[in-house]
């Protein structure tokens, strides 16, 4: 269903959260959120975005909802005109400590990024662990709440130009396409190929093409971030 069909079924996020935090006297909110949880290559990626007070003229909504010009577009005026934090993690990271832990971990790092701390975040999906300031989980923020929107563009757009430039270092199994996630392309490519140092080890479909490997495919190490 195309970007504009989804946004007709229901309203766009708004600022109501954020004004409710407000009456109660936080003055700086950050909206979190997280890409890159599924895939089995790549870092996952958080971004905190920081919405101007009283401008409600960016349309943002959830990144999912929208196309590649339009996130790139939103994207460009969001870091122009917000104060954000971005935090990555990368596949050897993830591997170590879990993919949740991982993600809790960029989340944190992408508040920890803001300056000055806020003084509450709203973060997409469940409570977090970890993160260095007091926060409300809300379950599909990134289409309730404006500044989760927000960060969900930047966190998207931030983790597709990586990928661009892990396809660019790794052509053969066409990250800049599928993202890392698992496409049949890429299933097939890392069949042909074995992992790269960009792969999640740990995460299934990797792990059973290095069971069907010689041993001396332990050379494949993910980096450590």
């Amino acid at each position: 269903m195309p970007p504009s069909a989804n946004r007709r079924t229901m309203p766009p996020p708004d600022d109501a959260h954020e004004l409710r935090l407000r009456s109660g006297g936080c003055r700086i909110i950050a909206g979190v959120d997280e890409a890159g949880r599924g895939p089995l290559a790549g870092p996952v990626v958080a971004a905190a975005v920081v919405l101007p007070v009283g401008d409600s003229g960016l349309l943002v909504t959830d990144s999912k909802l929208l196309n590649a010009a339009q996130r790139d577009a939103l994207y460009e005026e969001l870091v122009a005109t917000c104060k954000y934090g971005v935090g990555i993690v990368g596949p050897g990271l993830i591997d170590r400590l879990n993919i949740l832990r991982a993600t809790h971990r960029a989340m944190a790092e992408a508040v920890a990024a803001l300056s000055p701390l806020p003084d509450h975040a709203l973060v997409d999906g469940l409570p977090v662990k970890g993160l260095p300031v007091p926060h409300t989980a809300l379950v599909k923020g990134d289409r309730l709440c404006r500044s989760i929107a927000a960060a969900s563009i930047v966190a998207k757009v931030t983790r597709d130009r990586l990928l661009a430039d892990l396809d660019a270092q790794y052509p053969q199994y066409g990250f800049a396409r599928h993202k890392g996630y698992p496409t049949p392309e890429h299933l097939e490519r890392l069949r042909q190929h074995g992992p790269c140092p960009a792969h999640r080890l740990t995460f299934a479909p990797v792990r059973a093409v290095i069971e069907q490997q010689s041993p001396l495919s332990t050379r494949h190490v993910a980096p450590d971030t």
